[in-house]
């Protein structure tokens, strides 16, 4: 019995050593992480190198998740506020933007919950300019990867670029705010599927069911608009 015990507590120890050396290794190789440390410290240029990295990237999230240009920009702020509020208790134990994108899906959700809440203005469709939609669309599916999808059929028509990009926008919106998320950071961030768990607090599997859902009901909207021109939201 004294064996077992001894064993086991050899075991924890291994464990305990081999996470502060995993841990040690994150800090070492992600300068995020070591800025995030300065913060801790209360080092403002490190913040504002953390703000030039991260802002931009947090704020498109939102854009297009919530539709809303203006609101974007709001909680952004909100989630940089948080980070900064949270400085003296950061503990690097997984990559910085897991932390960052953890907070900003809080966030999300504290104001998908307001909007449902009370009446909101409908937007008609994501609040950017022209380049903005085309950096979106091209970044959750080629034109080339679109096509694929409808490889089955000849489209009946020529495709316009820029109709394309709108529907690939309008199928993303189309999808649940926990598919929408998934997706987003699936495509945006190139997280895979177990740090998408720890930023919505889901399991690996759970996630990787959530993505196959998103992408299979992306591809059938996808497909009626290349191969019948049916637009999203439209009856065929």
């Amino acid at each position: 019995m004294f064996f077992v015990l001894q064993r086991s507590n050899r075991c924890d120890k291994i464990a305990l050593v081999l996470e502060v050396l995993q841990t040690m290794s994150q800090t070492v190789h992600d300068t995020n992480i070591r800025l995030m440390l300065a913060v801790q410290k209360d080092d403002a240029s490190a913040f504002e190198e953390l703000m030039y990295r991260f802002q931009g990237r947090v704020q498109s999230l939102f854009r297009h998740l919530l539709g809303n240009r203006e609101a974007a920009e709001d909680l952004t702020q909100d989630v940089f506020l948080r980070v900064f509020r949270a400085r003296k208790s950061y503990q690097p134990s997984a990559k910085f933007s897991t932390w960052l994108f953890t907070i900003a899906n809080n966030v999300a959700l504290n104001q998908l919950r307001s909007q449902r809440r009370k009446p909101q203005v409908q937007f008609g469709g994501v609040q950017s300019g022209g380049e903005a939609n085309e950096s979106f669309s091209s970044v959750m599916f080629d034109p080339a990867e679109v096509m694929a999808a409808g490889s089955a059929f000849m489209p009946t028509r020529q495709l316009d670029k820029s109709e394309l990009r709108e529907m690939v926008r309008l199928a993303i919106e189309s999808l649940n705010e926990r598919q929408r998320m998934a997706v987003l950071l699936n495509r945006f961030e190139g997280m895979n599927y177990a740090e998408i768990a720890d930023v919505m607090e889901l399991s690996p599997q759970a996630v990787k069911s959530l993505l196959c859902r998103a992408h299979v009901q992306l591809r059938n909207l996808l497909q009626k608009y290349i191969q019948k021109g049916t637009a999203v939201g439209q009856s065929p």
